[in-house]
């Protein structure tokens, strides 16, 4: 038998692990999909629709899958989101057409809202708040810095060694493995005092987040003030609206809106919606700039990023630290000004340049930014949190991420493609 204190460990390195492939999944397939362009004849147009179609259903879902978890059961549903994500990952790598990649990678988008905020939730349930919850948390955020990074290492290395089936085929012995061992593992925890479950919310919000996600995508390509942008904008402002004017006089709200008066709470998914913007664009670009201006293949690409990695754990567990001794605020300030100047240092990137003087200090950057920035915001995500909403604080910091990820994507692509039409335009 495993007692009780070294369970919640092992727990911990269980739900760690399974983040790990949730967070891989946003940015392995950055460098494949060359490959998987070739393989499987997509269209320039349609090509980006595999990353998008896992983000819009992952950015959609999360609030809800949050939510769900602490109203039907906390282990019950990080099992259902590991049985749908692991076997949407077999079918995307065995996929055949484009069609078939695109379907699985929603599913897996959906798989990974029910999974992410599952999974934080019994952790800040497992851990009671202080300093065992820090170092869990630091731990976590060390899962989302380096996996962010990973996932692009990870990536090159399995496209190059294998083929870029591989990128989905990793996730299948991680999933059998954690549905073997979450029953034995993890306890069962709900919210018990919610008598009904509001589906109306729980239809307005899910609609709304994924006709945002869905508008910052159409704007990224088509403009930010084309027809078909600004009506999804439109309908998602309406559609959120009405979901925060239903859960002001619903008795049993799928969300507390006065979640959002805890400072902590509100911070964080302020931090979290930047940090997102700021990281998603930047690996994405970086790749392309690797790969496209300065001829990097995929595993050369892949084994750049590993500065990135490795310091993101480094500093993550160095944050966590910090943060118990000096607390949140002074630790996200040292991350974001880090990643500030990383971000600065990149914009003197050039088409001759050189991986030591225009890609590593800036990467060395990143790397404590991330560490520093993601454990702080975990930590503050989940400070004051009642048990009976630990699901919903995790799926509103997933969403702010995510929802953040999507807009740098559109708004970096918007400039980037302006900027080199214009240099190309004036020679």
């Amino acid at each position: 038998m495993i007692s009780s204190d070294r369970r919640k460990w092992f727990a911990l390195a269980l739900l760690s692990t399974v983040q790990f492939m949730v967070v891989l999944d946003i940015a392995v397939v950055n460098v494949a999909l060359p490959s998987i362009q070739v393989d499987l004849g997509f269209s320039e147009e349609n090509l980006q629709w595999v990353i998008s179609a896992y983000a819009l259903v992952f950015g959609g879902f999360l609030l809800l899958g949050g939510r769900a978890a602490d109203l039907l059961g906390r282990r019950r549903i990080f099992l259902a989101g590991t049985v749908v994500f692991t076997i949407s990952s077999l079918l995307a790598g065995f996929a055949w057409s484009e069609a078939s990649l695109i379907g699985a990678r929603a599913f897996q988008g959906l798989g990974a809202a029910v999974i992410a905020p599952a999974a934080l939730s019994i952790l800040s349930v497992t851990f009671p708040e202080g300093r065992e919850r820090n170092i869990a948390l630091g731990v976590w955020g060390a899962v989302g810095g380096f996996g962010a990074a990973a996932g692009v290492l990870l990536g090159g290395v399995l496209t190059s060694a294998l083929s870029w089936s591989w990128i989905f085929f990793v996730n299948v012995p991680i999933g059998v493995a954690a549905f073997i061992l979450t029953p034995i593992l993890l306890r069962e925890s709900r919210d018990a005092s919610v008598k009904s479950f509001d589906a109306l919310g729980a239809i307005l919000v899910t609609s709304g987040l994924s006709s945002l996600v869905y508008a910052i995508t159409r704007a990224g390509e088509d403009g930010w003030l084309s027809a078909k942008a600004l009506s999804f904008f439109a309908a998602s402002a309406i559609l959120l609206v009405g979901f925060v004017v239903w859960e002001l006089r619903h008795s049993e709200p799928l969300m507390r809106i006065g979640i959002l008066r805890i400072k902590t709470v509100t911070g964080a998914n302020v931090a979290g919606f930047i940090l997102g913007t700021a990281t998603f664009s930047l690996f994405l670009m970086l790749t392309l700039y690797m790969q496209q201006v300065l001829g990097y293949g995929p595993m050369k690409t892949g084994v750049a990023y590993l500065p990135v990695a490795g310091g993101a754990i480094f500093t993550s567990a160095i944050a966590a630290q910090l943060v118990t001794r000096i607390g949140v605020k002074p630790v996200l300030l040292i991350g974001m000004v880090s990643l500030t100047l990383g971000l600065a240092y990149f914009t003197q990137v050039s088409a001759g340049g050189s991986y030591v003087g225009d890609l590593l200090p800036g990467f060395i950057l990143v790397a404590v930014g991330l560490g520093f920035s993601f454990v702080p915001i975990s930590i503050a995500a989940l400070a004051g949190i009642q048990p009976a909403e630990a699901g919903l604080a995790s799926g509103l910091i997933n969403t702010s991420q995510q929802i953040g990820g999507a807009l740098g994507i559109a708004a970096l692509s918007t400039i980037a493609t302006t900027r080199a039409t214009d240099a190309v335009a004036t020679g």
